[in-house]
């Protein structure tokens, strides 16, 4: 399969904060590294990232599907609700019906439309006291792929990504060898051979002293859970006013 115009929809995850570009300076991420591999098979493929940091379901669906539709793609990926499901609120219910009515609205344009479920959050343990409510929506989304004919990027099932070595300093995002992953398992979803083999092991490590541990967890915790719970006590967030790194379709090179 080829498409002419990749569309990328939702929050930091497919915006790539983690994946730093040295070149750019920007974040680069999965989508960014498909799109790459995309138009090394299709030059003129037009690519356009609408993610921003941060942004909620509702949010999302509001300011970013309306505008995906509106530049005619043949390819849409959609990942979001893993902020809403930070928040002791939240019903996996109620946002997989608001999600599956924006994949019902992007297939109804006759795009191809990819999901992604969330990775597994042991290696984070703060994330992981959401585990439950997580799995509960991937099986909603497991669901609605199949109802809505979409293509499901299955996060959870990449044993891979649970590796602390695949997380950013903030032990949330995913870091470079994290993204380049995921990159490689959404080309495998789309029929195009990966650069990678995301299922690659990795290495043997050594262990790390309890103390040293602790002395991690701590500095982890000041520089990055603090103001985490700041923002959100705040009603803060990291995307408030900040613009898609790229809000229209454009070739990749």
């Amino acid at each position: 399969m080829s498409w002419s115009t990749f569309v990328a929809v939702g929050d930091s995850f497919t915006e790539g904060v983690g994946d730093l570009d040295p070149r750019t300076g920007t974040e680069r991420g999965w989508a960014d590294r498909v799109a790459e591999a995309l138009a090394a098979r299709s030059p003129d493929l037009r690519y356009a990232n609408l993610a921003v940091r941060g942004q909620l379901l509702d949010r999302i669906v509001a300011t970013q599907v309306g505008p995906a539709l509106a530049m005619s793609p043949d390819l849409v990926s959609i990942c979001a609700a893993g902020n809403d499901l930070l928040r002791p609120s939240a019903r996996p219910a109620d946002l997989a019906h608001r999600f599956e009515a924006a994949v019902a609205q992007l297939r109804a344009s006759g795009a191809d439309v990819l999901v992604f479920t969330g990775f597994n959050t042991r290696a984070t343990p703060v994330v992981d006291l959401v585990g439950r409510r997580l799995a509960t929506m991937n099986e909603y989304i497991r669901g609605i792929a199949r109802r809505q004919g979409a293509l499901l990027v299955d996060l959870w099932e990449m044993d891979t990504l649970a590796d602390p070595r695949a997380r950013a300093a903030d032990r949330l995002h995913l870091n470079p060898e994290g993204h380049r992953r995921v990159a490689a398992r959404v080309c495998e979803v789309l029929g195009v051979t990966p650069d990678t083999d995301w299922r690659e092991p990795w290495p043997p490590e050594d262990p790390t002293p309890w103390v040293r541990r602790r002395e991690e967890d701590l500095r982890w915790a000041r520089a990055h859970l603090l103001p985490w719970v700041t923002r959100r006590v705040q009603g803060r967030s990291t995307g408030d006013g900040r613009p898609p790194k790229r809000p229209e379709p454009a070739p990749v090179r």
